[in-house]
């Protein structure tokens, strides 16, 4: 999961929104924003239906109980592997029992990467055994690994101020947790800059808010013309140590072994279902999550919350016995951990209808109990959806944030599309986000019939209304 924080400013009190099948420019309805509050209040009882059932009536725990048994019987879902597809063939079947429409895959190639046996010890100044995880798509170490003294630092603008102490060393890099956006920036490029001043290996520090000796993992990225080296994250604690150590004047040795893979890429598919819309079939608002994920723990957190809370939106409306006018598209994406490659594939093979999305949504920042959602899009479409969210006072949930991105979703955003993603508890989120720790234990069947019930109210409503959300 990548996150991205972007800001927008202006605020519309009145609003004249443009209307109709397809958004255009010089397409616009005289509508007054008092009647579009009024067609928004009279979802209430819709609403008020879909709280009911997903909190109260015989849909609660549902999504909890999908998960876990799809986790508990596949376990992780890395990219390229086999647990993968077995997980995507079952969420195919199951889109087909629920009795969801134009149920299909969308096959699309997927990077394949295998972590292989992988250690790291401290031989000076002490024997340590480090806990680590390589990093996604880096190559791996020679059989007998690599032994070499240690450089640590807190910040790249160091290691370039001693870059002539770096060469033939393992850069090891204890930045600072500042927030996920800003900080993971360390995971994704450190081994470039580490090689660029003559590194043979970078350990950097895991990006968590908080940490238990757990190291997190996720994807790097070479960069042509620098020579790759092995690199993989280790825990906020042994970061923080060999900091300590470092400044003491202490030598710090490391033997580094990575049996790390890169194969062809592999054949996979995006999942789709749908309940077709009755009277702009043609017109999409498009929910997600993505059905991949790193090779540790279960994925249940990142994104299988994020992906069952989508499928179970579709099936409460489902069971309820509504339809909208627009199409509600579920898509459960494939190798997001590897930045959003099925989702793209998925842009190139739609992008020709881009204006008949209304809204994309992505939930990918865990599904606790939310604060709200996250919007990107015009004034005018973000005063609507403030409107939309009133429609959830019952729950308590009614606040409307900035930056609706998502990995999946930003293609369609940067086109234009207005983007919505449900905000979390981040640091619970990024506490166990990449790690072991993300399994079943972590999730909450009541948290979650919550995050379903905003997420199945707010994209029936905006598929339901007569006219599209506006754009900028």
């Amino acid at each position: 999961m990548k996150f991205l924080l972007l800001t927008f400013v202006g605020v519309v009190h009145l609003l004249s929104l443009s209307s109709g099948k397809t958004i255009y420019k010089n397409d616009i309805s005289q509508r007054t924003f008092q009647e579009i509050k009024e067609e928004i209040a009279s979802y209430g009882d819709v609403a008020k239906a879909i709280i009911n059932l997903a909190v109260y009536g015989k849909a609660q725990n549902r999504s909890y109980e999908r998960l876990a048994l799809l986790v508990d019987t596949v376990g992780p879902r890395p990219s390229g592997s086999k647990s993968l597809e077995k997980a995507i063939q079952i969420m195919h079947q199951n889109l087909q029992e629920d009795g969801l429409e134009n149920v299909h895959l969308e096959p699309v190639k997927i990077p394949h990467w295998e972590r292989g046996e992988e250690s790291a010890v401290m031989l000076e100044p002490r024997i340590h055994k480090m806990a680590i995880l390589g990093l996604g798509s880096s190559i791996g170490t020679p059989p007998e690994g690599i032994t070499a003294e240690v450089l640590v630092v807190t910040s790249f603008e160091e290691l370039q101020r001693r870059a002539p102490e770096a060469r033939g060393k393992i850069v090891v890099y204890n930045q600072p947790y500042v927030n996920y956006s800003k900080t993971v920036q360390y995971r994704v490029q450190g081994s470039v800059e580490a090689a660029k001043v003559g590194a043979v290996a970078s350990l950097i520090r895991s990006v968590a808010s908080f940490s238990i000796y757990s190291p997190h993992t996720g994807i790097q990225e070479y960069q042509d013309g620098v020579p790759k080296i092995p690199t993989a994250c280790i825990t906020v604690e042994d970061a923080e140590m060999m900091s300590r150590m470092a400044s003491r004047g202490n030598r710090i040795v490391i033997q580094l072994k990575m049996g790390a893979k890169n194969y062809p890429d592999a054949d996979s598919f995006n999942t789709v279902g749908e309940i077709i819309g009755s009277k702009y079939p043609e017109q999409v608002v498009l929910v997600s999550g993505h059905l991949d994920s790193w090779d540790v723990g279960q994925g249940a957190m990142d994104d299988g919350g994020g992906a069952f809370i989508s499928w179970e939106a579709l099936s409460l409306i489902k069971d309820l016995g509504l339809r909208p006018k627009r199409t509600l598209r579920l898509v459960l994406w494939t190798a997001e951990e590897q930045g959003g490659i099925g989702a793209f594939q998925y842009y190139q093979l739609h992008k020709a209808n881009i204006s008949n999305y209304s809204l994309v949504m992505e939930s990918d920042l865990g599904t606790f109990l939310p604060s709200g959602l996250q919007f990107t899009g015009s004034e005018k479409a973000r005063t609507i959806v403030e409107e939309v969210m009133s429609l959830l006072q019952p729950v308590n949930i009614t606040q409307v944030f900035r930056a609706g991105e998502g990995t999946d979703i930003n293609f369609w955003i940067q086109a234009g599309v207005p983007g919505a993603s449900l905000l979390d508890d981040l640091y619970k989120y990024f506490s166990f986000h990449h790690s072991r720790g993300d399994t079943m234990t972590i999730m909450d069947p009541k948290q979650m019939n919550v995050a379903a019930t905003v997420w199945a109210v707010v994209s029936y409503v905006i598929a339901d209304m007569e006219e599209m959300l506006p754009r900028s």
